[in-house]
């Protein structure tokens, strides 16, 4: 973030603390930081990268923040005040050894090479996962914070993603604004000729928590811009974005990252949005030639009415990008339209088929089947997948095992 102080400007993307170690490296006052003469040498521990115990006191080899790795220093415990890194260090270090078959011992008077490499890999990693998570959530815009956690390997963040809130409409494609709201006065109770989902001749979708009412299959008419109701309506769901705090987590069985809540869930209530780049079909075709390649693709076709566009969340997506696939998920997919009523061009959003407990992984049906019998619902087929070893376009597709382990596992995601 920019910061503009009194004293002076500073044109970077610098943070707070990045901004207060280069004060105190260069050895310069700064009041608009925080940064006066009596803290000038204060020293902050950014992580603990070796272990020794001499006779009975016990060492830690400490890295400076603001400081390059020549400056770290060997502190007896007793100087350290950072009790949660200290207590990550001996988590990451016991976590360590239980993958080498020991158990740490109070008799330990020093760590090889090899474990003290590994722990400071994991508190690099560690750092760079968090300055992603502050980045995330400075780029969100719902209410939903964005926790980031990998206890399972040393993965850092995804390269090449970018963190978007709505479409990014690619060249060629152009989303036409609505012309008329609806006049309600209350859209649940005292609709004016149906509220927005009767001008459109399909049923109100939401009850008033706000749950999802209809059946999978058929569409969600939200109000829009241009509706005298105000932010509290009842018809303004999934406009209003994400509402649960969600964590994004490394997973043990080699599926890459995935997506579990931090709250409860409601049956029945939005949860999030699969957002990417829109592009034409002709262009998906393109990449998912190059995505065969590489063995992954986030493609989604939008064909609600007609194979014309698709959704790319690859480079630029949202928390959705890193849901995973289930034989037995606990999302259903819903093709909502709120300011753009082209049916060519559905806004995808997920909601709970069940209540979902709080640590459980997020999850939808890559290759989802809703009721053959309803010609309506049989648009919402997607051709669909995910990276994480998916490999083949949405036409052109290997046969991939699935590894989502639920007891009605069709064995092969396509």
């Amino acid at each position: 973030m920019a910061e503009n102080l009194k004293a002076c400007s500073v044109c970077c993307k610098s943070s707070w603390h990045q901004l207060q170690d280069l004060c105190r490296l260069e050895k310069v006052c700064c009041p608009g930081l925080g940064i006066t003469r009596r803290n000038l040498c204060d020293f902050e521990v950014e992580y603990l990268c070796d272990y020794k115990r001499v006779r009975e006191e016990e060492y830690y080899l400490v890295k400076w923040r603001g400081y390059p790795d020549s400056e770290n220093t060997w502190e007896p415990r007793k100087n350290l005040h950072c009790v949660n890194i200290l207590k990550q260090f001996h988590w990451d270090l016991e976590q360590a050894l239980l993958r080498r078959g020991e158990k740490f011992r109070k008799t330990l008077r020093w760590l090889d090479q090899g474990l003290a490499s590994s722990l400071v890999q994991k508190a690099k990693q560690r750092r760079s996962l968090r300055r992603w998570e502050e980045e995330l959530n400075a780029k969100r815009n719902h209410k939903g914070r964005i926790v980031v956690e990998n206890e399972v390997d040393l993965e850092g963040p995804p390269r090449d993603f970018v963190y978007i809130n709505e479409y990014k409409v690619g060249d060629g494609i152009t989303l036409n604004q609505v012309a008329v709201g609806c006049e309600c006065r209350d859209c649940l109770s005292h609709t004016v000729g149906g509220c927005c989902p009767g001008a459109s001749h399909h049923k109100f979708a939401y009850n008033e928590l706000g749950q999802v009412k209809i059946r999978a299959g058929l569409p969600i008419y939200e109000c829009n811009s241009r509706c005298r109701c105000g932010g509290e309506c009842p018809n303004r769901v999934v406009q209003k974005g994400i509402r649960y705090d969600l964590c994004i987590f490394r997973t043990g069985n080699g599926r890459g990252w995935g997506v579990r809540t931090l709250e409860k869930i409601r049956k029945n209530s939005f949860v999030m949005e699969y957002v990417g780049e829109i592009i034409t079909s002709e262009e998906a075709e393109r990449r998912g030639q190059i995505y065969d390649r590489q063995g992954a693709t986030y493609l989604f076709d939008l064909d609600y009415v007609e194979d014309v566009y698709t959704v790319d969340a690859a480079y630029y997506g949202n928390i959705s990008h890193f849901v995973n696939h289930s034989c037995d998920p606990n999302l259903q997919v819903y093709n909502v339209f709120i300011d753009n009523l082209d049916e060519r061009l559905p806004r995808i959003a997920f909601f709970a088929t069940r209540p979902i407990r709080v640590g459980e992984e997020l999850t939808f049906d890559y290759n989802m089947q809703v009721d053959p019998v309803d010609a309506e619902s049989t648009r919402m087929d997607s051709n669909f997948g995910l990276a994480g070893g998916l490999g083949g376009s949405p036409k052109k597709r290997a046969r991939i095992e699935c590894k989502c382990g639920t007891e009605s596992c069709r064995k092969y995601l396509f």
